[in-house]
């Protein structure tokens, strides 16, 4: 199988011919149809979160099952599937509890050697996935039938992006009809918050962003207005639109604790902050103790969308269906595997909203 590998340099990944080992007993074997290329993937290289080199890359995938393990119940050969770069394993107590975006199985589940690379060496996949290849072999409790027409470059953003950020406005902060939104970092998974509130109902959402390109998609998605923070105090033009007040719910979709912090102050007092950027794991940020207690705001992390991925990736395919999700906007670019260094490069100039390998 050939396979986009980090190898340890920050700027550049591997292309590379593995070797995978022959399935588990709870194994499902994919055939990549897309994968799309997400800033997560990028801050693994850059160290965000440290990792051994040998990891195959890409968490946001969707495609067909080839071949399943002895003991897999849940799909079969042939059925069109798409990762979830949180398994969702049914048993452990968060899963039981609703909350599968925090299933105990993660770490398990992520640190399992797939097979051998060129020189001998073993290989493990970025979540357990490592979508950045054309097949991947994945734990069963990782990848959710789908029963839909929509093409695999759709269907892969609903593994990462659109989950994360539709669910992060409909679950994380369940949004109300009427509410004021903003949200700081116009990427792909901003984008999804945007249409997250559209589809709440919320009566103005805001856009954030340097970038013309995602102010303009932003328009397009859902925001009834945009703010360059270029060009003033991102504050104060919020407050401008806003009465004076801030918003109903801010939404951090960067991961740096100085947008976390402004963000904080873009919400109303009563208001929700809401954390969905990943940020480097020794990241730390500082709030005003007494401006917590005093403007009773509240401020919460969001992972994965707080999203039941067996029921909501349905939900979405629905949605997209129907005309009330547009994916096909946040795709800027299709690629080839070969061109996963470059997609890197056009997303941290601002070129792209997604880049899709495909």
């Amino acid at each position: 199988m050939k396979a986009a590998v980090y190898v340890g340099d920050a700027a550049n990944l591997s292309i590379e011919q593995l070797k995978p080992n022959p399935p588990g007993p709870r194994d499902v074997v994919v055939e990549i149809g897309a994968s799309g290329v997400c800033h997560s993937d990028l801050s693994i290289m850059r160290g965000y979160v440290p990792v051994p080199p040998g990891m195959v890359l890409g968490h946001e995938g969707a495609g067909r099952v080839v071949e399943v393990g002895a003991e897999v119940s849940r799909v079969k050969k042939g059925d069109r599937v798409v990762a979830s770069f949180v398994p969702a394993c049914g048993g452990c107590w968060s899963c039981l509890h609703e909350q599968s975006e925090l299933c105990e199985r993660e770490n398990e589940v992520s640190m399992q050697m797939r097979g051998t690379r060129p020189d001998g060496s073993m290989y493990f996949c970025m979540t357990g996935l490592g979508t950045f290849s054309d097949v991947m072999t994945v734990d069963e409790s990782s990848v959710v039938k789908v029963e839909t027409d929509l093409p695999d470059s759709q269907l892969a953003l609903i593994g990462c992006g659109v989950t994360t950020g539709v669910g992060a406005a409909l679950n994380t902060a369940k949004v109300k009809p009427g509410a004021s939104v903003a949200v700081l970092g116009c990427g792909g998974v901003g984008q999804a918050v945007i249409q997250g509130a559209r589809i709440a109902g919320a009566a103005r959402i805001i856009a954030i962003d340097p970038q013309e390109l995602k102010r303009k998609t932003a328009t397009k998605l859902g925001a009834t207005d945009t703010v360059d923070p270029s060009k003033g105090d991102p504050i104060e033009q919020v407050k401008a639109l806003t009465g004076g007040r801030g918003v109903d719910y801010a939404f951090e979709v960067i991961g740096l604790p100085e947008t976390i912090l402004t963000t904080y102050q873009l919400a109303r007092r009563g208001g929700e902050v809401i954390i969905v950027g990943m940020a480097r794991y020794d990241a730390q940020f500082t709030l005003p103790a007494f401006g917590i207690f005093f403007e009773q705001k509240t401020v919460k992390g969001c992972k994965y969308g707080s999203a039941q991925v067996r029921r909501d990736f349905p939900r979405f395919v629905d949605l997209i269906e129907t005309s009330r999700l547009d994916i096909s906007a946040m795709v800027s670019k299709t690629i080839k595997l070969e061109g996963v260094n470059d997609a890197f490069r056009a997303m941290e100039a601002g070129e792209v909203i997604r880049s899709v390998i495909a």
